[in-house]
C-alpha cells in the first residue's frame, strides 16, 4: 500500500484482509491526498498528488502503528520534504527507528528531531548508497527499499532481511519499473530510475496467521484447513511442529493441520531472522509446548521483551520459567543484559480460565487459543487488538466450535 505513493498512477491489490493496519495506512494515503476504493477484497489506490497533512494529523497514527516511518521514500521522492511520528504498534520490546534514519541519513536526507516526530527533507533528490544495515530489520529494509528507487545512483544494501515478505515487495516493485536485484549473503542492489508506474498485485498469504492457526490445531487436538497457506514459506515452523508431534497436509489449496498422535513432545529451538524460527511463531507455539510431554527450551534473539505474555499463562496454570541468559546454541545480542530472553517450559500441565489483558498481536492470539484449552472460561480483555492483524477472528473461531461471547 505505501508502495503505490511512488507513483501517480493508480494501483491494485487484491485479496486484501480486512484488518485495522489497513484502515489505518488507508487514512494515511486519504490524508496525504490519496484515494483508496475498496470493492469486495481489492484496493484500488491512486495519489496523483502528495499533499503534506499537519503533524498532529499524523502523529495520531504513529500511536496506532509501525508503519508511517515507511512513508519517508515516496514523500521525500515527491515533496522533498516528509514528517514522520515516533512509531506505535505492539510493546514487545524497544524498538527504535534509528536503522531507519541512519539509512535515510546515508541516502541524503537531512533530519532534524523532534520530540514526537522527525521532520526530513531533501534539497533534489535521494542519492544512492552503501547501506549496512546492524541488524537485518524487516522494517529497515523496506525503508531502503522504498527509498532507494526513485534515487540517483546504485544503493547497494548488505545485511538486509529477506523475508518472503520483503521479496514480495520487490516483486511489486519491480512491477512498477524498479530495478533491484536480490544477491547472496543478504545484499540486495537498488539501481534508481526516473518514474515508476502503477501495479496490479495479490500479496502473498500471511503465514504468521496460517501458523498461529497450526497452533490452535496442535493445542486443542484439533483438525483446521488453513486456505492459502505456503508450504515453501512456512518450511522452517512445519519442521518444528512436526518434531513436537503435530501434523499437516499439504495440497495445491493449502494446509490442514492437526496434531499427529495423542502425546505432544518437547523441544530446544531458537527465534531468528528468516528463513529461521520466526519470532511471530514463538508466542502461540510456546503455548502448544505448555502440553508437551517435558521440558522445552525457546531462546528468542529478536525482541528482547516477547516473553511480556508469560505471567498471564502462569496465571492459567502454565510453568514457564524466563532466563536473562542465551539458552540456546548460541549467544545472541542481549548477552550479557537483564532481559529475560530465554525460556523453559514443563509440561503438560492443566490449564484453567482466568481473566487476562491482551498486551499485543500474537500474545493475544495465544491468549486465545490457551483459554480454548482451558477448564473453565476465561475473560480477555484488549481483545480488539487483535482485529489490527487478524480479519474476522471471532467468527472463524465460531466456525470451528469455539464458544465467544463478546461483553
Amino acid at each position: 500500500m505505501v508502495a503505490t505513493l511512488l507513483s501517480a498512477e493508480p494501483s491494485v491489490i487484491e485479496n486484501v484482509p480486512d484488518i485495522e493496519d489497513v484502515e489505518i495506512v488507508s487514512q494515511m494515503i486519504e490524508a496525504l491526498g490519496g484515494t483508496v476504493t475498496k470493492e469486495d477484497k481489492k484496493l484500488t489506490i491512486q495519489t496523483p498528488e502528495i499533499t503534506l497533512p499537519r503533524d498532529e494529523d499524523l502523529l495520531i497514527y504513529g500511536k496506532r502503528s509501525r508503519i508511517p516511518p515507511l512513508f519517508c521514500g515516496p514523500m521525500l521522492a515527491r515533496t522533498k520534504k516528509a514528517t514522520i511520528p515516533m512509531p506505535g504498534g505492539c510493546n514487545i520490546g524497544n524498538r527504535p527507528i534509528n536503522f531507519h534514519i541512519e539509512a535515510l541519513k546515508a541516502l541524503g536526507a537531512q533530519i532534524e528531531e523532534q520530540p514526537e516526530s522527525y521532520h526530513l527533507t531533501v534539497k533534489e533528490s535521494l542519492k544512492g548508497a552503501k547501506i549496512e544495515l546492524p541488524y537485518p530489520s524487516v522494517g529497515s529494509t523496506e525503508q531502503v527499499l522504498l527509498s532507494s528507487v526513485l534515487a540517483d545512483g546504485v544503493t547497494e544494501l548488505t545485511n538486509a532481511a529477506v523475508e518472503p515478505e520483503i521479496i514480495d515487495l520487490i516483486a511489486v516493485l519491480q512491477k512498477m519499473g524498479a530495478i533491484i536485484a536480490v544477491d547472496t549473503d543478504r545484499v540486495i542492489t537498488i539501481t534508481g530510475v526516473k518514474k515508476l508506474g502503477g501495479y496490479t498485485h495479490q500479496p502473498i498469504p500471511d503465514r504468521l496467521e496460517a501458523a498461529s492457526w497450526a497452533c490452535a490445531a496442535a493445542l486443542t487436538n484439533g483438525r483446521i484447513f488453513v486456505r492459502g497457506a505456503n508450504q515453501l514459506h512456512m518450511m522452517t515452523f512445519l519442521n518444528s511442529y512436526r518434531q513436537i508431534g503435530g501434523g499437516f497436509d499439504i495440497t495445491d489449496d493449502g494446509i490442514t493441520f492437526y496434531r499427529e498422535n495423542h502425546e505432544l513432545h518437547s523441544i530446544s529451538l531458537e527465534t531468528d531472522v528468516y528463513p529461521g524460527f520466526s519470532t511471530d511463531y514463538q508466542q502461540p507455539f510456546v503455548v502448544v509446548l505448555t502440553q508437551a510431554k517435558g521440558t522445552s527450551v525457546i531462546h528468542e534473539t529478536v525482541y528482547e521483551e516477547r516473553f511480556g505474555y508469560v505471567d498471564s499463562l502462569n496465571k492459567m496454570g502454565a510453568q514457564i520459567q524466563l532466563y536473562n541468559n542465551c539458552l540456546g546454541g548460541r549467544e545472541c545480542r542481549y548477552a550479557g543484559t537483564s532481559y529475560l530472553h530465554s525460556a523453559s517450559i514443563t509440561g503438560p500441565t492443566k490449564l484453567h480460565g482466568a481473566n487476562i489483558t491482551v498486551p499485543d498481536l500474537r500474545a493475544g492470539f495465544s491468549y486465545v487459543i490457551a483459554a480454548l484449552a482451558a477448564v473453565g472460561e476465561s475473560e480477555i480483555d484488549n481483545f480488539s487488538l487483535l482485529s489490527r492483524g487478524y480479519e474476522n477472528l471471532v467468527e472463524k473461531l465460531r466456525s470451528l466450535g469455539a464458544e465467544i461471547q463478546e461483553i
